[in-house]
C-alpha cells in the first residue's frame, strides 16, 4: 500500500462516523486557478453546491490520481495526462478540450520593448524561469519556442526550473529570475496583473496548448456522482466560456 493511500485511509478513520463531505473536489492544474477560482462562485451560486480546489502541476496531479486521490473532476494543462487516465481506465469518458493556452515572456523589470526571446541569449538575462517541462505543458512549450529559435544552447544553462507555472510566476514576480516563460491567464489574473511586463510568444513556434478536462471514475461509486457531472456540463456552458476568455484563453 502506498504513502497517498495510507494518508487517505487514516483521514477516513479520523474522520469516524462523521457524514463524508458534499464538496465536490476539482484537481485544477496550476494555469487554470484562477480562472477556476471565478467558475467556482458562478457554480456555486447556480447550482447551491460547493466545490474545493486543489491546485498542482498537471503531472503531479496525474501521479496523485494514479494513487488514488478522491478528485471527482481534472482540469488539466494539455490533453496528454487526460487522455492517459482514460486509457489506464480513470474514466469511462473520454477527455474534452475546454480552451486553448497561450504562452508569455514575462519579466519584473525588463520593459516591454525589450523583451524578446532572443534577448535571452544575451549577458544580460543570467537566469529565465521555466515550469518543469516534464510535468508542466508550459514548460514542454517554452522549451519548444526556444528550439524553434535555435535558443536553447545558449539559454539551458540558465534555465531555472519551477515545480508548477505558480512557482515559476514567484519567481519571475520576485525578480529571482530576470525573466521567465509562463501562462497567460496568470499574467491576466487580478492577483498578478501589472506585475511586470509580457509579452505573448508567436503560437507557430510551439505546439498547441490544448487544454482538456476529464470526469474521473471516483465519481461513478460516490453520491457526489451527479453534482460532479453538473460541475463538468458547467465547465463546458457558455457563462465558463466567457471566464475563460477573459483570462486569454481561445
Amino acid at each position: 500500500m502506498n504513502k497517498l493511500r495510507i494518508l487517505f485511509l487514516f483521514a477516513a478513520l479520523l474522520a469516524g462516523c462523521s457524514k463524508p463531505s458534499e464538496k465536490i473536489v476539482i484537481a485544477t492544474a496550476a494555469n487554470v486557478q484562477y480562472v477556476m477560482k471565478e467558475i467556482q462562485q458562478e457554480f456555486e451560486k447556480e447550482s447551491g453546491k460547493k466545490i474545493e480546489i486543489v491546485v498542482a502541476s498537471s503531472g503531479k496531479l496525474t501521479t496523485q490520481i494514479r494513487e488514488g486521490a478522491p478528485f471527482d473532476v481534472f482540469v488539466s494543462a494539455d490533453t496528454k495526462y487526460p487522455e492517459e487516465i482514460f486509457k489506464n481506465g480513470g474514466s469511462d469518458q473520454k477527455p474534452q478540450v475546454y480552451a486553448t493556452g497561450a504562452l508569455v515572456l514575462w519579466s519584473k523589470d525588463i520593459p516591454e520593448t525589450d523583451l524578446k526571446l532572443e534577448a535571452l541569449a544575451t549577458d544580460k538575462i543570467k537566469k529565465i524561469a521555466v515550469p518543469n517541462p516534464q510535468t508542466a505543458p508550459y514548460g514542454e512549450a517554452a522549451v519548444q519556442a526556444l528550439n524553434a529559435l535555435k535558443l536553447y544552447p545558449q539559454t539551458e544553462k540558465k534555465l531555472v526550473y519551477g515545480e508548477s507555472i505558480a512557482q515559476t510566476a514567484q519567481y519571475i514576480t520576485t525578480g529571482s529570475a530576470e525573466a521567465g516563460f509562463n501562462a497567460l491567464s496568470i499574467v491576466l489574473s487580478p492577483e498578478m496583473k501589472g506585475k511586470g511586463h509580457y509579452v505573448i510568444v508567436d503560437s507557430s513556434l510551439y505546439k498547441p496548448i490544448q487544454q482538456a478536462a476529464i470526469l474521473l471514475k471516483h465519481s461513478e461509486d460516490s453520491p457526489k456522482k451527479a453534482s460532479s457531472e453538473q460541475f463538468y456540463q458547467f465547465l463546458y456552458s457558455q457563462k465558463a466560456k466567457a471566464i475563460f476568455k477573459r483570462y486569454g484563453y481561445k
